[in-house]
């Protein structure tokens, strides 16, 4: 009896001639999908080919003669390709090479090369050199055989431009790079300014996603009653999320009562009782990657919200509202961080830490702080249509007993915003003089 030796890192068995393409792509007008929970009339092909042609519009006027890609979010954008994203979060082992003009090529975890295969956009798969290294402590055995590697591809590829980009790696990569001629640059603020403007795919994949997380947050207030934990509600809406075709929730913002105050307790085994509050942020990664970010807070029954409960919410209410009235296309990020909701005194202390940020493939730029906090966080831009962001709100004051998470997401249009976020506010906390 013969055994055969299986070599994990080679790619004989890869088709590259076909890409591996699955049969479904054939006939599939709109380009494939690699799932059946994604959206058919999404142009999946155009979504794909507009994202990687803004990407390289950017690195051809900037200089770049091609940039490697660490962030699963940046690879999923340049190429539409996700491999165990989780893992891949916290293990700079996956990356890819993308030259301004040539064939691009993934460095990928052994075994996995056919789930990336399928997409046009991908011309070669190797093995990773960085794979298992860290967790073995043979960084830096495997720094010098990558740059080897990249510094190749990027002679032959870079149209004569060494400037290379690097969205995130160790800084023994980057050494490795730079000994082998490579005139190594931080991308990753200039990447994530070219995936500020949606293209129209893109807004749709937003949409899909929004609609996701809007059943989840539906199915949670449905389950809203005395007695069940916030434990149990968050795994209702991620429950739902998952069903709808989502991907994960960044976050465990769900609470109630006095956990509600201040911002950012995360979701506990704490039990809702009669007359209290429950807050909670979406944080979706939702259809085919596309973040999802609205808030809302509840009440649990029975009885009515009470006149502090009513006021926390209207002032929420009138924050989100005023901000998005004021956002205009053109507009400078400094201009809407003036001209923002004021603020109550006794609210400022625990305010949001945005008047708005945006949203993507997660929480993007722009990120728009507050007036007050500006020279520390601000930075300086103008609001151009294609943007999307979401508008925040938290009221709570320092001490106080509960507090009132909202915010809407919205889309900067040629003539100013359209609404993305659709799930109604609570008429129970808005009627009646405020």
């Amino acid at each position: 009896m013969s055994i055969v030796v299986f070599d994990p890192d080679s790619t004989e068995d890869v088709d590259f001639k076909d890409r591996m393409r699955h049969p479904a792509a054939a006939d599939s007008a709109g380009g494939m999908w690699l799932s059946d929970t994604e959206p058919s009339y999404i142009d999946a092909d155009a979504l794909r080919k507009g994202r990687l042609a803004k990407l390289r519009a950017w690195m051809r006027e900037a200089g770049y003669g091609g940039v490697v890609l660490f962030d699963p979010y940046n690879q999923r954008y340049a190429t539409g390709s996700r491999n165990m994203f989780g893992y891949f979060l916290r293990n700079s082992t996956r990356y890819f090479f993308i030259p301004t003009d040539g064939p691009i090529v993934l460095f990928e975890y052994p075994q996995s090369y056919h789930v990336s295969m399928v997409l046009d956009t991908i011309d070669e798969a190797r093995p990773s050199k960085l794979v298992w290294s860290s967790v073995s402590g043979r960084d830096d055995e495997t720094a010098g055989p990558f740059a080897d590697e990249i510094a190749e591809l990027l002679k032959k590829h870079g149209g004569g431009s060494m400037k290379l980009g690097l969205d995130r790696c160790s800084h023994l990569q980057a050494l490795a790079l730079e000994k082998r001629g490579c005139d190594v640059k931080d991308c990753q603020g200039e990447i994530l300014a070219v995936r500020a403007v949606k293209t129209p795919e893109e807004v749709k994949c937003l949409q899909v996603s929004m609609a996701g997380a809007e059943a989840a947050v539906y199915a949670v207030r449905e389950a809203i009653k005395p007695g069940v934990s916030e434990n149990e509600l968050f795994a209702i809406m991620y429950g739902e999320v998952i069903r709808q075709g989502g991907e994960f929730i960044e976050t465990r913002l769900l609470t109630s009562g006095q956990r509600t105050n201040p911002w950012f307790n995360e979701a506990s085994g704490r039990k809702i009782r009669p007359g209290e509050l429950l807050a909670l942020d979406t944080d979706t990664i939702g259809c085919y990657g596309y973040y999802s970010d609205f808030s809302r807070t509840f009440r649990c029954g029975p009885g009515k919200p009470t006149d502090y409960q009513k006021s926390l919410y209207r002032m929420a209410h009138d924050q989100v509202q005023h901000n998005i009235s004021i956002v205009k296309p053109g507009m400078a990020f400094r201009e809407i961080a003036e001209r923002a909701w004021k603020i109550p005194d006794r609210f400022v202390d625990q305010r949001y830490t945005s008047v708005m940020h945006g949203v993507g493939m997660h929480g993007e730029t722009p990120f728009i702080a507050h007036a007050m906090d500006y020279e520390t966080y601000g930075r300086d831009g103008i609001i151009v249509p294609g943007m999307v962001v979401s508008v925040e709100s938290y009221i709570g004051e320092k001490g106080g007993r509960e507090g009132v998470k909202l915010e809407d997401e919205i889309l900067i249009t040629d003539t100013g915003t359209e609404l993305l976020s659709r799930f109604p506010y609570e008429d129970e906390f808005l009627a009646g003089a405020a």
